[in-house]
């Protein structure tokens, strides 16, 4: 039972993986050239997250936001059944036989940051060449014999050059991102959901039931966006040296060392660079993220606390 309890959650992750990217992608893309190019001393300036959208689409169409989607997919999609599934047995195992429906930091934690850390080692691979797809579209910097073909084109020139190690990148800010990022994500996730489904169930006692389905969707929907904005607005500077350090094979790979020449080029703005296309995506995208994961585990008939 327990095997098969867990392949379920493997699966229900799957599905909140594939429809982050689906919702989230467009955003990201944005992300990625305000990071790529206004952190740098030379090539083009973006106003503003709208600026970018708006060049994007003049020179490549809509398809230019989902730029490097293909690597993105299959990334999410394992990093959501790895990520979901070890977070929800992780919890389950530090909190025993003796479960709450209150949240526990300390079970939070923990869990949050083991599954986060342990997903880097998946996310890095597709999201270097995920992030070396989408700079090269417009206004790149990258010159066109250099620029890849496909994201199955930018993995074998990536380690033809750099070596295995390459496509391994960024991988200790890929860590520090995931670790502590995830652990904001759940801890405000799972502390809105208790606290939303408690004012629901107290206004359901006192006047008139509400539609299970209808309550938990609209849960899902704030609990997930919070957690996605509450994981962006603490990690976004490791997010933007991680950006910097896959990107840019001769700089250093030292994240600390990247936010520290970016301070003095750009100031403190430009590492919170690509903030409001991040923000604009966190909250859909992670809604939507809990949202499949929290239907596709009842169509599974795993129960929540």
């Amino acid at each position: 039972m327990a095997e098969a309890s867990a392949y379920k959650e493997y699966l229900a992750g799957l599905a909140a993986g594939i429809a982050t990217v689906v919702v989230g992608h467009p955003f990201d893309t944005v992300k990625v050239k305000l990071q790529k190019h206004n952190t740098e001393a030379h090539g083009i300036k973006y106003r503003n997250a709208l600026h970018c959208t708006s060049r994007i689409l003049k020179n490549e169409g809509v398809k230019g936001l989902y730029r490097g989607a293909t690597s993105s997919f299959v990334g999410m999609a394992v990093e959501g059944s790895l990520f979901f599934g070890i977070y929800s047995q992780t919890k389950q195992s530090l909190q025993g036989e003796v479960r709450s429906s209150r949240p526990q930091i300390q079970v939070i934690i923990p869990a949050a940051a083991y599954a986060g850390a342990i997903i880097s080692f998946v996310l890095c691979p597709s999201e270097l060449v995920k992030c070396r797809m989408q700079v090269q579209g417009t206004d790149s910097l990258v010159l066109k014999h250099d620029r890849y073909s496909s994201p199955l084109d930018c993995a074998v020139k990536t380690i033809k050059t750099e070596g295995v190690k390459g496509i391994f990148r960024g991988g200790f800010a890929t860590l520090l991102r995931e670790s502590i990022g995830n652990s904001a994500f759940f801890c405000t996730y799972e502390y809105s959901r208790y606290y939303l489904r408690s004012q629901l169930n107290s206004i359901s006692s006192e006047h008139i039931a509400l539609p299970t389905a209808f309550s938990d969707i609209g849960i899902g929907i704030i609990s997930g966006g919070l957690g996605g904005a509450a994981f962006w607005s603490t990690v976004l500077p490791l997010d933007v040296a991680k950006t910097v350090i896959q990107t840019s094979p001769d700089a250093s790979r030292n994240p600390f060392q990247i936010l520290s020449s970016i301070y003095r080029i750009a100031g403190f703005r430009g590492c919170y660079a690509g903030l409001n296309p991040t923000l604009a995506r966190a909250f859909p995208a992670n809604a939507a993220a809990i949202v499949a994961w929290e239907f596709s585990a009842k169509m599974l008939g795993i129960k929540r606390d």
